[in-house]
């Protein structure tokens, strides 16, 4: 078998695992809202969303093997205000954290009692607003791609690293989220503690819409 019959070379994949285990530990928005979700509504949530955002990364990938860069370079403030937009979301969701710590217990256990399914809905919409995620697609990924191979089998191998890392990185915040979680029957913990992942998500927005308001 020759070398070209691989889908990657095994020395450019060598190099796309290490760039991966960086980028998929360094704190962002989405290991900050896997953070807060665990915080916020325990470790089954705090799943479903690292769920949510790796189906929005399985999106990305679809979308650029249909030429994501072209479509970013053909269209830049269209993509610009999609993601603002999800900024937006994600402050939305650090507000009404806040406003739960300050609102007293009735609203805590409201927020706290969010259904699984709305932690993943939310999770897509992080990982699909995410700046990261764009950079990664129109930055990172590009110079790992050998045009000699074919690009579906080459996205395929780079899709599922990618994913095994988020799986296993958003996994570990959000669980380290759910574990301190099972403090929240302490009422005054618990409003304290609504009260950081308030700030945890707001710090997810500022990064997004930091990078997405930024002069060009």
């Amino acid at each position: 078998m020759t070398p070209t019959s691989f889908p990657v070379d095994p020395h450019t994949y060598v190099l796309f695992l290490g760039a991966m285990i960086l980028l998929a530990w360094t704190p962002g928005p989405a290991n900050l809202f896997s953070v807060a979700t665990g915080l916020q509504r325990g470790a089954r949530a705090a799943l479903a969303g690292v769920a949510g955002m790796n189906l929005a990364t399985m999106v990305w990938f679809a979308a650029a093997s249909l030429g994501l860069g072209a479509l970013v370079a053909a269209f830049p403030e269209q993509f610009r205000w999609i993601a603002i937009a999800g900024g937006l979301y994600v402050a939305w969701l650090g507000v009404s954290a806040l406003r739960a710590a300050i609102g007293g217990d009735d609203g805590l256990k409201a927020v706290a009692a969010a259904k699984p399914g709305q932690a993943f809905r939310d999770g897509f919409a992080v990982q699909i607003a995410n700046p990261k995620a764009v950079l990664f697609f129109t930055a990172v990924l590009p110079p790992f791609l050998d045009p000699a191979r074919p690009l579906p089998a080459q996205l395929a191998v780079f899709a599922a690293t990618t994913i095994a890392m988020d799986v296993v990185s958003m996994s570990s915040y959000g669980l380290a989220g759910g574990a301190l979680s099972a403090q929240m029957e302490n009422a005054r913990f618990r409003r304290g503690f609504m009260a950081v992942v308030g700030l945890l998500l707001l710090a997810a927005a500022a990064l997004i819409l930091a990078h997405r308001l930024a002069p060009a």
